[in-house]
């Protein structure tokens, strides 16, 4: 059975580089370039034109800075995955990725195998950080900052962590010895509070603030 190359859309605003990335992707079966970006402020429409199912995002942008792109691009895609292709090679920087809503970090400076290796990871819907930087463990860490704890009462993140893990809202209620109904009202406020829109966008932000192991 063939299956359908995942579509890539790369945001880079450095020609000759976004040729080369181009260029290293056209030869893998399992991609197709839905475009090229050179803008932060480009990006949003050209995702709503080009649906890209993983966009792979430089961070320094003309026109807006990358986390702010990674901001927008969940807000209105929750489930879309990003893969962060940056220059920075600074933890922080790394941390901050994650803690917006990227699913993995790997450094321009890094062979063109790591490069594979994390879209091969992202595509999968894991998570995946330059080993120059530390690494999977880097995945596991809540990102400071990120405003979810405030959002997310520890009933709801409970409750978001057995979504993730794959259970049922009867299996919840059983383990939690809660109805139903209360279970149904959480996974409703957590939709609403996360802009999600199924269990497969809510299981993203379930590891994005390390509920779940990515």
């Amino acid at each position: 059975m063939n299956v359908e190359p995942l579509r890539v859309l790369i945001v880079e605003d450095h020609g000759l580089l976004a040729d080369g990335v181009r260029y290293l992707l056209e030869r893998q079966a399992c991609y197709q370039v839905a475009g090229v970006v050179l803008d932060g402020c480009q990006v949003y429409q050209a995702c709503l034109e080009l649906q890209p199912e993983l966009v792979l995002l430089d961070l320094g942008l003309p026109g807006m800075d990358g986390i702010d792109v990674i901001h927008l691009l969940r807000k209105r895609w929750p489930g879309l995955r990003i893969l962060v292709f940056s220059a920075e090679a600074g933890e922080r920087r790394c941390m901050q990725a994650l803690g917006a809503g990227a699913m993995g970090y790997v450094l321009k400076r890094s062979a063109r195998h790591v490069l594979l290796e994390g879209l091969s990871q992202v595509a999968a819907g894991r998570c995946y950080v330059d080993p120059a930087l530390g690494g999977e463990p880097l995945c596991w860490r809540p990102a400071a900052g990120d405003g979810l704890d405030e959002r997310l009462t520890p009933r709801e993140r409970q409750i978001l962590k057995l979504i993730a893990e794959g259970k049922r809202n009867r299996e919840i209620a059983s383990y939690l010895s809660v109805s139903i109904k209360t279970v149904e009202t959480h996974r409703c406020n957590l939709m609403r509070k996360l802009d999600a829109h199924n269990a497969a966008e809510l299981s993203t932000w379930a590891r994005r603030i390390g509920l779940v192991e990515c």
